[in-house]
């Protein structure tokens, strides 16, 4: 199973790479745009801040979209999740893929627009929880997805991160830390998860080890 593992100076590639293969993955990375036509499945990582992802600006952009477009899968990670949707308030000006409508937040400002516990002085919810999100959190299945299966409402999986997607009716699965977002996400083919698979032990190697059955179903 050819993978192509996207690397825009902002993935925690080694690690990625890694679980991948043991998954039975035949990994790349790709030189350039073009190469990931080659792939039976695409994977975009990352960590950091949304700007990083106008790297993927360009061919990439044209690329991927044209990628999906045909319906073959994609699994975006952590900031690769985000970057599927429009945007993020992270960076205003830098545009996601948009092939998931919405707009990522910080956790705070999301809680501000949920139901939930009065707002205290200087417009944090009152007794919020510490951001960065950085740990391990409940994953809440909320509708049957192949990228889930096998994986049972409720198990843990590692977080890292302060800004994430809204609930929508592309989400899979929730997690709750301040606000309740979209830990997982689906619309197609084209899949995501803010959690790190690669770091989230046996509910994570489950997860890979779905995309790469999607895949081999191509």
């Amino acid at each position: 199973m050819r993978v192509a593992l996207v690397n825009y100076g902002a993935g925690n590639l080694t690690s990625v790479r890694k679980a991948l293969k043991a998954c039975g993955a035949d990994v790349f990375v790709p030189g350039d745009a073009a190469a990931i036509a080659t792939a039976a499945a695409v994977v975009i990582p990352g960590v950091g801040h949304f700007a990083a992802t106008a790297a993927l600006g360009g061919d990439w952009r044209s690329a991927v979209r044209a990628f999906v477009d045909h319906g073959r899968p994609l699994l975006g990670i952590c900031l690769g999740q985000q970057w599927l949707f429009e945007g993020s308030t992270e960076a205003p000006d830098v545009a996601g893929l948009g092939v998931l409508a919405g707009r990522c937040a910080h956790l705070h400002d999301l809680a501000r627009e949920q139901p939930g516990p009065a707002v205290a002085a200087g417009g944090v919810p009152a007794g919020a929880v510490k951001v960065p999100h950085v740990g391990w959190n409940d994953v809440t299945v909320v509708r049957s997805s192949p990228l889930l299966a096998g994986v049972r409402s409720g198990e843990q999986a590692y977080f890292t991160h302060a800004f994430a997607a809204p609930v929508s009716a592309d989400t899979v699965a929730t997690t709750e830390h301040g606000a309740v977002f979209a830990s997982v996400v689906q619309r197609g083919r084209v899949y995501g998860a803010q959690f790190h698979p690669e770091k989230s032990s046996d509910v994570g190697l489950t997860v890979l080890k779905n995309f790469l059955r999607i895949a081999a179903g191509a």
